[in-house]
């Protein structure tokens, strides 16, 4: 029911000017074209849970540019499933072919509910799922992000036996769930780290719901003023970084959780001799629309 992997290979990445320190990347976002990085291990079991219960139809939640709405259509099209993206805005559903998320989902047979923003914000309510019901029928639900106790089950096999050498687990957090699973695998004397794209420490305690231990951390400094939110310095950072490296990172996560790895190394956090691991959870997909609102500002482009 799963398909074929590429291989996942851990990137050294140029630091120069600290040499006690060694920076590698996970390079999840080449473990598949289109359902890559946390997406695929946050979908693996629940693809299977669907089929185990002879549900054909998926359906869950995002924004214009979402990643998860991008692999879902593409694993239901890959898997024949049907799927619903119940989108944020209704504003959306005339710009669906000048939107490259949209576009590429529908290209994959997604059938879109547009929503109020008010609307969207009651999605986890029985009456707003009732009504979802009644207008699709039977469908599996995959909640926004695509975190829940499956989603974690799946980031619990993003790190290796090989992995152990580090001493820092690193990856940015949206919902909660890839850093859960990474907790949960994470090796006695590890700490993980997580970079949150979006403002406040919320996240914690939905974090909490999925651990019991306590080597992780919370990095809340590099989100940039919140969600899909970038500057001049961030762009020209992720091109700088790509210059250097040929890793490619999208300005939503990747993008800001490098920037903070930089930072923080910059600014003596980590011990010499320090080992981390940056797990790069794909995203790449959003960069056409992120450059269109780039433009339109009249800032630099994301160039890869």
């Amino acid at each position: 029911m799963i398909f074929q992997l590429n291989q996942s290979i851990n990137q050294k990445i140029d630091l120069p000017n600290n040499s006690a320190i060694e920076l590698f990347v996970k390079r999840e976002d080449r473990i598949h074209d289109f359902v890559s990085g946390n997406k695929y291990r946050k979908l693996k079991y629940n693809i299977l849970e669907a089929d185990k219960l002879g549900v054909k139809t998926l359906l869950t939640f995002g924004g214009a540019f979402s990643n998860h709405i991008a692999a879902v259509a593409s694993a239901g099209q890959l898997f024949g499933f049907k799927t619903i993206g119940v989108i944020r805005g209704e504003e959306l559903a005339s710009k669906i072919e000048s939107n490259p998320t949209l576009q590429f989902a529908k290209s994959c047979g997604m059938q879109f509910e547009f929503v109020s923003r008010e609307d969207y914000r009651k999605k986890t309510s029985e009456a707003f799922i009732n009504r979802l019901k009644e207008t699709f029928g039977d469908f599996y639900l995959v909640p926004e992000g695509g975190t829940n106790d499956l989603a974690v089950k799946g980031c619990e096999e993003i790190l290796t036996d090989g992995d152990e050498v580090f001493d820092y687990i690193c990856c940015a957090v949206g919902t909660g769930g890839t850093i859960s699973g990474l907790i949960n695998c994470s090796k006695p004397g590890q700490q993980v780290l997580g970079f949150p794209v979006l403002k406040g420490d919320f996240l914690q305690q939905d974090i909490i719901k999925f651990v019991s231990k306590t080597n992780w951390k919370l990095i809340t400094d590099y989100h940039f003023g919140g969600y899909a939110k970038v500057n001049r310095e961030l762009v020209e950072f992720i091109n700088r970084f790509y210059n250097q490296n040929e890793v490619p990172l999208d300005p939503v996560y990747t993008g800001k959780m490098l920037f903070g790895i930089n930072d923080l190394i910059v600014q003596g956090y980590f011990p010499e001799g320090a080992k981390i691991l940056a797990i790069h959870t794909g995203g790449l997909q959003g960069i056409p629309g992120m450059n269109a609102i780039l433009k339109k500002k009249q800032l630099p482009l994301i160039d890869i």
